[in-house]
């Protein structure tokens, strides 16, 4: 015997919920997306036009859908045909894909992502999932939706303008020279402004008229071939002027895309071409790509940011600057690895936050094996005299105090150095092992006072039993996330272009791997 089938029987609607599970993510989704203030929907009013599709909805599909790990926007319209959980979160509705895309990119969309974080942390903190003491950070890079071949390099826009401002400079003085246009007003003595190129332009372009209009008044076959030979050059240069007017601007554009940057795509101007870890040539190629900087606890991701630069020790404290802002309050403890760890940022959360810094520097590990304690030529093991502010080297010669240094780095923040110099390095034996200063020159130490108590801090901290333990919590936290992100989620690359929607396509995929791991979590 078989089951009754009969294709053509009228059956009754159902209500899709019943054909879920208990457990399902789609009431993961459902209740995160509800749980959003009615305020928060507001800025999605509209007065004219058709009645718009109800941002809970079109939040809660794209979520779903990123949970199954589909980004596609023809996908996602594809699934609502298709899957149960689907069809009982958009309630019949079916948005076309270009709805979707444009929901998803919506500059709005980004505070409802936020709202969507906050929540799911007060749920996480209520249920005791976390226990609210420290957040765990770390980024990765992830490949930006551009073409490979598509870069700029700030050193080629550079070298390119500097040899225009040569050419142009040449040429203007040259037609000076020749009194072939008569001395502009210069902006600048030593270089043409794009305003300076187009009053040269202008100048040619009257000196050609000029010429060509007496070439056609004169009946003289001689004349008018001399004319022609004196009209060539000035056309020649014209033409010239016309190109640098264009490249100047076009160099000009390019400087203000990079801003403090070294390179950029063309295809998606806010990407920076950064090395990626998934490298399958083993060459160390480039590709456009974003940081995306995240902060967890209990394996969740609570807060994100995306980045265009590639070194996390400057995304730290704008990152920050972030959570408190948008996110949630920052914990008592902060806690990331070595690639954090510098001056600036440590100075930004001893002096101006309430919270305490467990992150480690580079040489924090390099500076616990035996070999860099017991190494004779490490001047953190030198003697220090402190009532004659001096240190004494392994050939038993002083280095004494002799001035400040200030040092100022690329971002604008200044170190402040104590220099101290040897007395004599002259037939010392132990000169090549100990410097590098050249034969007459003796050996110096700087010293970063600020620095050294700041590591000093760290180290004290760090071995202290209970810092300690929430520290060595670090990996087995954080890079889960990514590893779910990437391996699990299928997340490898963004889908939408620029800094803004970016940052909209993280928050929905950061928030899906959140959603599947409360999710598992509810069913055992």
């Amino acid at each position: 015997m078989f089951k009754n089938y009969i294709m053509n029987q009228v059956v009754l609607p159902l209500d899709l919920e019943i054909k879920l599970q208990r457990n399902d993510i789609a009431f993961s989704v459902h209740d995160l997306v509800e749980q959003i203030p009615h305020e928060a929907f507001d800025s999605f009013i509209r007065s004219t036009g058709c009645p718009a599709y109800h941002p809970r909805m079109m939040m809660k599909i794209i979520l779903c859908a990123y949970s199954q790990s589909v980004f596609s926007g023809r996908k996602i319209e594809a699934l609502l045909g298709d899957s149960v959980r689907m069809m009982w979160l958009a309630q019949g509705h079916e948005p076309s894909y270009r709805t979707i895309n444009r929901f998803r990119v919506c500059p709005e969309v980004k505070a409802l992502l936020r709202e969507c974080f906050v929540q799911f942390r007060c749920h996480l903190v209520k249920e005791k999932h976390i226990d609210d003491e420290a957040i765990f950070i770390d980024g990765t890079k992830l490949e930006a939706n551009a073409n490979k071949f598509t870069f700029v390099w700030r050193k080629s826009v550079e070298k390119y303008s500097a040899g225009l401002i040569e050419k142009s400079n040449q040429l203007y003085d040259e037609l000076v020279e020749k009194e072939i246009i008569p001395e502009i007003e210069r902006e600048s003595p030593e270089v043409l402004s794009t305003k300076d190129l187009a009053k040269v332009v202008g100048k040619l372009e009257n000196t050609v008229d000029e010429l060509t209009t007496t070439i056609e008044s004169s009946k003289d076959v001689s004349e008018r071939k001399q004319l022609r030979s004196v009209r060539k050059m000035p056309k020649q240069i014209l033409k010239q002027f016309k190109d640098f007017v264009a490249r100047k601007q076009k160099y000009e554009q390019d400087m203000a895309t990079f801003g403090t940057r070294n390179s950029y795509s063309k295809t998606d101007c806010d990407a920076t071409f950064m090395r990626m870890k998934d490298d399958y040539m083993k060459n160390g190629q480039l590709k456009a790509g974003y940081n995306v900087q995240i902060a967890s606890e209990g394996q969740y991701a609570l807060a994100y940011d995306v980045f265009p630069n590639p070194t996390d020790t400057r995304t730290f404290i704008p990152f920050l600057n972030t959570i408190e802002k948008h996110f949630f309050k920052l914990p008592k403890y902060i806690v990331a690895d070595a690639g954090y760890g510098s001056e600036e940022n440590y100075e930004d959360v001893f002096e101006n936050r309430t919270s305490t810094p467990l992150i480690t520097y580079n040489m924090y590990r390099k500076e616990k094996t035996k070999s860099a304690q017991k190494n004779e030529f490490n001047t953190a093991n030198w003697k220090y005299d402190e009532e004659t502010d001096s240190f004494t080297c392994p050939n038993d010669q002083r280095l004494t105090f002799r001035h400040l240094s200030h040092k100022t780095d690329r971002n604008g923040f200044t170190r402040e150095f104590k220099v101290y110099e040897c007395e004599s390095c002259t037939g010392c034996p132990f000169r090549s092992k100990c410097t590098k200063a050249k034969e007459g020159n003796h050996r110096k130490l700087l010293l970063n006072e600020k620095w050294e108590q700041q590591k000093e801090k760290i180290r004290t901290l760090l071995s202290d039993e209970k810092t300690g333990e929430i520290y060595g919590r670090r990996k087995i936290d954080v890079e889960p996330v990514f590893g779910f992100l990437k391996a699990n989620l299928g997340f490898t690359r963004f889908s939408v272009r620029s800094k803004e929607r970016v940052q909209n396509e993280m928050g929905f995929a950061l928030m899906a791997v959140n959603l599947r791991k409360l999710t598992a979590r509810n069913a055992t």
